[in-house]
């Protein structure tokens, strides 16, 4: 496997996946300072709360489209040059799917280490009065990389499977504006769909009162029933998905 994982990061080098996930990370993150840069002494209290609730929402809108885009860059290379069965005859079809949904993985944590760190500095540069929720944090690293690696999954199987890669980058984009669109909803619509994890799994809720225009974070409960229910759904993906892909290569 690591042989294979060495290949699949070379391959990398020339299909410029790191220049396309830092444009899209760069532009999640000057939206998300953009949304800090006006904050009042009720507002820095409140730093963390906000900080936590508006990286899920911006997840919801980027880290589709940034699974799209790395699962189908990965996979376009074999796609163009038909090297699939190729490779079949040096590695097992199961051990390819492997490296390079762990290729596609080394992308999506760097991106939600790096979101960590981005709130962390925030909280320090604008002064945010409350200590950093530490285990919040760890709870959002964990939720985040956990609901986008199950996106980058369905995608991976989608563009291995499909040779027209505009099919993979379009469910993206659709689950984009859907995981975004239901979080609006009623909470049990967002367990229906993947997308829509993002909001199940948020830690923190908001009130806005229409009349004085405040807005009031505060934290909520962790939906474990909806992390097991994620996590089933990607052990159902990657053992159907790996089943497809190799009975697609023999």
């Amino acid at each position: 496997m690591r042989k294979a994982l060495s290949v699949e990061f070379r391959k990398t080098r020339h299909r410029k996946i790191w220049l396309i996930v830092a444009a899209l990370l760069g532009f999640q993150l000057l939206w998300f300072f953009w949304g800090l840069k006006h904050m009042d002494a009720g507002k820095l209290q409140q730093g963390w709360l906000l900080c936590l609730y508006q990286f899920p929402v911006l997840n919801a809108i980027i880290l589709p489209v940034v699974t799209a885009v790395v699962a189908s860059r990965l996979s376009d290379v074999e796609h163009k040059g038909q090297t699939f069965r190729l490779l079949n005859t040096v590695m097992p079809a199961g051990k390819l799917f492997d490296a390079k949904f762990l290729c596609g993985a080394f992308y999506i944590l760097a991106i939600v280490i790096l979101q960590v760190m981005a709130m962390l500095l925030a909280g320090y540069a604008k002064g945010f009065t409350e200590s950093p929720p530490l285990p919040q944090l760890g709870y959002y690293l964990l939720f985040t990389s956990w609901v986008t690696l199950t996106l980058l999954l369905i995608q991976h199987i989608v563009s291995l499977l499909s040779t027209n890669q505009m099919i993979p980058l379009s469910l993206g984009l659709l689950g984009g504006f859907a995981g975004l669109f239901i979080m609006y909803l009623p909470p049990q619509f967002a367990r229906l769909i993947p997308w829509g994890y993002y909001g199940v799994l948020m830690q923190v809720g908001m009130n806005w009162d229409r009349e004085t225009r405040v807005t009031d974070f505060y934290w909520t409960d962790i939906d474990w029933p909806g992390f097991l229910i994620i996590t089933a759904a990607f052990l159902l993906f990657y053992s159907g998905g790996r089943a497809l892909f190799r009975r697609k290569e023999v």
